[in-house]
């Protein structure tokens, strides 16, 4: 397998390979580390390679170890910088750790058993404070669409791996559109899950609620058949949610009748337009799905307040984070910021805010999606930012210039609805854009469904581009 026949197949495809005996683990690792070698000095993704280790598990698996037979058999992966991973230091972008983790984190686990062999980790803004990837540590991770421009974040690093034929999946978290951002900036499939959907362990709860786990691929299958594997909650989660009684991948294929869909280019957060050529894209998809045969319409929704519940819970997240590192002076001097300016969030406002979560959680359902299945909106309101857009601004500047790419996604974080990026379109710069679904919560296979439905009609972009050249 060459890396370029490697770069083009999806998780399903290769998973499929590797068990007919059609191609070997091993070969689809060397594949994918050649694939790295070449593309990752470009976009400055990786943090770790793991070549040694990757290259073991994939002779394992060819011996028939354990997952030689699963849905993810041979099928590499890479682990955004604040997954637990026996051996690695979990580094969460930056300096505060350097000792080793003793074990996987639940998700590695599942992942591990499934099949998947890890190839690395990827880069992150220091704790997934920013929706861009930019760090002290490691750098400036960039769009493969364009060069000069951010691949958005938190989970920039997974993005670019994925986006660039590097992995078929990267494992990503969501905040507050953390997976999101980044699969609209480079053209892939982004699921925030359902809260409680996919287990959080060893940790209990992420920042009170808003950080769930996921990942970010370039099709709806393999999206949907990362979900199976991954699925569940454990009795140490805070937020806990039943299992679906149909996998995932066989709820793609299911009738989904005609839904009610309402659609709007308006910004959740006042005071924020919306791009025209997002707004064009948007509209493009929602006369598609009206194509499909759904009932579809435009709103202006009376949108829910989600701030007065998102800060706090942000600021006591961050602050515990800060105070959990083992080296807290070795932190970005923004870091150490946020973490002082946290000092109000305590534990008792945080549990506050994650009851003031639930009101609007319950707003949403009455206004949004009580005559609607389905919410329709940008995944952001903007086009990607130039790298270094938060070059030499202090924290409050920077957390106010960020604010407009994350006004329609922070929403379905407090809430714990599921939101899904889909690429519908792309610029005339050249850039992806993506669209954001919403369901109730436990819609997650839904909006699968429904994005199985668009994937197999709308004008995707390509799913590996050239690297573009700095604009």
């Amino acid at each position: 397998m060459t890396p370029e026949e490697y770069a083009v197949l999806s998780a399903a495809e290769i998973a499929g390979l590797v068990r007919a005996g059609e191609v070997s683990a091993t070969a689809v690792v060397d594949a994918a580390l050649a694939r790295v070698a070449e593309r990752n000095p470009a976009v400055n993704a990786m943090t770790v390679v793991l070549g040694e280790e990757a290259r073991a598990a994939a002779a394992a698996l060819d011996a028939g170890g354990v997952g030689h037979d699963g849905p993810l058999a041979g099928v590499p992966v890479v682990l955004k910088e604040e997954y637990d991973q026996a051996g690695q230091v979990t580094t969460l972008g930056g300096f505060g750790n350097s000792t080793p983790r003793p074990a996987d984190g639940e998700v590695v686990r599942r992942l591990r058993a499934a099949g998947a062999v890890v190839l690395g980790r990827t880069t992150m803004p220091e704790f997934g404070q920013f929706p861009f990837t930019e760090s002290d540590r490691y750098g400036v991770t960039r769009n493969p669409w364009d060069l000069g421009r951010s691949p958005g974040g938190s989970s920039g690093g997974s993005a670019a791996a994925v986006a660039t034929g590097m992995a078929p999946i990267g494992l990503g978290a969501d905040g507050g559109g953390s997976i999101r951002i980044p699969a609209s900036a480079c053209g892939l499939v982004g699921l925030k899950p359902t809260r409680g959907r996919i287990s959080l362990a060893p940790l209990r709860q992420h920042w009170y609620g808003l950080v769930v786990l996921g990942g970010l691929t370039r099709s709806v299958t393999d999206s949907a058949l990362l979900l199976d594997v991954i699925a569940g909650s454990t009795p140490i989660d805070r937020w806990q949610w039943p299992a679906d009684p149909m996998s995932f991948v066989d709820g793609l294929e299911r009738d989904l009748g005609r839904l009610r869909i309402s659609w709007t280019t308006k910004p959740v957060m006042p005071g924020i337009s919306t791009d025209p050529q997002i707004a064009t894209v948007t509209e493009q998809a929602a006369r598609t799905l009206a194509r499909l045969g759904h009932r579809v319409r435009r709103t202006q929704p009376r949108w829910p307040v989600p701030t007065d519940a998102f800060l706090p819970q942000f600021y006591a997240g961050m602050r515990e984070e800060a105070g959990q590192v083992e080296h807290p002076d070795a932190l970005e001097p923004r870091t150490r910021t946020t973490a002082r300016l946290a000092r109000w969030a305590t534990p008792r406002v945080a549990e506050l805010a994650v009851r003031r979560s639930e009101a609007v959680a319950r707003l949403v359902d009455a206004r949004l999606l009580t005559d609607a299945d389905i919410l329709v909106l940008p995944v952001m309101p903007l086009l990607p930012p130039t790298v270094g857009f938060l070059d030499g601004l202090d924290t409050l500047r920077a957390q106010l210039r960020t604010t407009p790419y994350v006004a329609n996604t922070v929403l379905t974080n407090v809430t714990g609805h599921p939101a899904l990026s889909v690429p519908m379109g792309r610029s005339l710069e050249g850039w992806p854009i993506g669209v954001q679904l919403v369901a109730r919560r436990g819609g997650d296979g839904l909006l699968l469904a429904l994005a199985r439905q668009l994937e197999r009609v709308a004008p995707w972009p390509v799913r590996v581009p050239d690297l573009a050249p700095l604009s």
